[in-house]
């Protein structure tokens, strides 16, 4: 099933104040890339159909990488599954291959993103995954966990972090037969396509390329968070395994207000989220960590208890962190009051932002959240 898709609507996510980039975007498709390293970018997983296009005409190749036929520029249409294989437009293959001429980009859901696109049928339905180039895949990014107009040296900082990030767990998912990354931040990095690029972020990314962190020359986990509210923490305390270079710090973010949250719930609400214990009657913290998160929360209820551990304290709740007290209320209802953003792991990306107002650079910001690493160029093969 075809539709058609209006040129505009190329930059329809583009946020108002970033009206420029338009100008700049078809400026830097002529660029050639300067990385070799190649990413599998999961945009959709296990669905039944997906639209997809692309901004020029692209090619439509088969398993076999034989060229099928060409799909029409800003037009979008419906890949579907169906058995043993997929449906694209009038053809039908084990899987295809949409592969833009002269640098456009893919349409996939409701974005445009670089690079080409692959669809391929999985047991639970299609998978739709971005082939990009590190580096443009990182242009989107930066732009989605750190705002274009923070100072330059966080966003290098930020462009860094996340390129080693990328490739750690590009690493973790070698042997996956189908993607490297997802492109959710419950798990992986927020990864939006084009609608988050900007002249900032490019800069960001281009002085910087290449380049990752490593200890005892192996590719850091590098993780980072929005705030921790003071202090980062130790990676046993939230993970459970040592790691030399993700240490607790003091942080530099505790004047941001997004740091500071209070959430209510009522026992109903904490009994909808961990189930077979039955209605809730308390919930006690356990074990802490050296700067006051928790680590252990019991949760009692009338039919048996369960104690969740480490980031599930976090995310099994849906908290902004695991620093917070616990009150009751008023109908019996649960108060927490917390500090932090996120798992409070390695660099604190408000934290960056507020030392490189105070003149700190990327090394520097770098090296203060993660100890005793080594900034390293790639080396492709």
């Amino acid at each position: 099933m075809k539709f058609q898709l209006l040129l505009g609507s190329l930059f329809s996510q583009l946020k108002v104040r970033h009206w420029w980039i338009g100008i700049f975007l078809w400026m830097v498709l002529v660029a050639p890339a300067q990385a070799s390293i190649i990413l599998r970018v999961a945009i959709e997983r296990g669905v039944n159909q997906v639209k997809v296009g692309s901004s020029t005409t692209a090619l439509v190749k088969d398993s076999r990488g034989r060229t099928l036929g060409q799909l029409p520029a800003m037009s979008s249409f419906e890949a579907q599954s169906i058995p043993g294989g997929v449906a694209l437009n009038r053809w039908q293959s084990g899987l295809f291959w949409i592969e833009p001429t002269n640098q456009g980009f893919v349409y996939i859901g409701d974005r445009w993103y670089r690079g080409r696109t692959l669809v391929l049928p999985t047991d639970k339905g299609l998978d739709v995954v971005n082939w990009v180039d590190l580096e443009e895949y990182l242009y989107s990014v930066i732009g989605g966990e750190m705002d274009s107009r923070w100072p330059q040296e966080a966003l290098k900082a930020q462009a860094i972090a996340a390129r080693t990030y990328a490739l750690y767990k590009r690493r973790e998912q070698r042997n996956h037969p189908t993607y490297d990354l997802g492109a959710t931040p419950d798990r992986w990095q927020i990864y939006q396509g084009v609608a988050k690029e900007s002249p900032a972020i490019y800069a960001a990314v281009d002085s910087t390329v290449g380049k990752v962190l490593t200890h005892n020359n192996q590719i850091i986990l590098s993780a980072f968070h929005a705030c921790s509210g003071g202090h980062t923490e130790n990676v046993e305390d939230v993970w459970g395994k040592r790691l030399a270079y993700l240490r607790a710090v003091q942080d530099y973010d505790q004047n941001i207000s997004a740091c500071n949250w209070v959430q209510t719930f009522s026992p109903d609400e904490i009994s909808s989220k961990i189930s077979g214990i039955g209605n809730i009657k308390d919930m006690i913290p356990q074990a802490f960590s050296p700067f006051r998160s928790v680590k252990a929360l019991k949760i009692v209820g009338e039919q048996g208890t369960r104690v969740l551990r480490g980031e599930e304290v976090r995310t099994a709740l849906k908290l902004r962190s695991t620093r917070f007290n616990i009150t009751r209320g008023t109908n019996g209802n649960f108060v927490l009051q917390g500090l932090g953003f996120g798992h409070g792991l390695g660099m604190s990306q408000w934290g960056a932002y507020n030392l490189a107002r105070q003149g700190a650079n990327h090394l520097q910001i770098l090296g203060h959240y993660y100890q005793g690493v080594t900034l390293t160029p790639i080396k492709t093969k």
